[in-house]
């Protein structure tokens, strides 16, 4: 993924102005910056939610212009800080990502996520069915369910914007650590304001 001389702007003010980024399949790289610098920006334009006001995004080589937006979004997994979850079970959020996981791929992804632990101390297990929007967890644990159903097919690419938010420090470090093993391969870009989302 490249992004070549891009500039965007929110009216008539400038969120991102001549950047230039290039990202190497495989890279595990962090954005890091204060609320307003632009970092969701980017992710937003790398799925081409937006587009660039000026200069052009390359992937693979191809220019954003060139390419359907559907391949783009099939090709990466994203996950917001704001998490939605739909009103089915865990297990049926889960497998969004992957409609034929079985029930070993989602409590390892799970695992992964540092969420298995919690999802075996509530009544129904992955069974629980999470409410609208996921109204019965946690903010941590809605964020952890959202980057297992991310991870779960296993993306060329995997986007976390600011994603751990609202998660521990030890819980965030413990996920980082996980998915160094499980992302080896995937171009992973993590967004964040703090520091400890980006170590290893």
């Amino acid at each position: 993924i490249e992004l070549r001389n891009v500039s965007f702007k929110y009216n008539d003010n400038y969120v991102l102005e001549n950047i230039d980024l290039n990202i190497n399949k495989g890279d595990y790289i962090g954005i890091c910056g204060s609320i307003g610098s632009g970092k969701t920006t980017i992710a937003k334009l790398i799925l081409r939610i937006i587009n660039p006001d000026a200069g052009a995004i390359y992937y693979d080589g191809n220019c954003h212009k060139d390419i359907k937006i559907a391949g783009v979004r099939d090709s990466i997994g994203y996950v917001p800080q704001d998490s939605f979850l739909f009103s089915e079970t865990i297990e049926e959020n889960i497998r969004f990502g992957k409609p034929d996981a079985d029930r070993k791929e989602i409590e390892r992804v799970c695992s992964i996520a540092s969420v298995h632990d919690n999802i075996m101390e509530l009544r129904d297990n992955y069974k629980t069915i999470v409410g609208e929007k996921g109204v019965t967890l946690s903010g941590g644990q809605k964020q952890r369910i959202c980057i297992a159903r991310a991870i779960i097919r296993k993306p060329p690419v995997l986007i976390l914007d600011d994603a751990l938010s609202a998660v521990d420090t030890n819980t965030e470090k413990e996920i980082i650590s996980n998915l160094k093993e499980y992302t080896e391969g995937i171009t992973t870009i993590v967004i964040s304001h703090r520091i400890s989302s980006f170590l290893k």
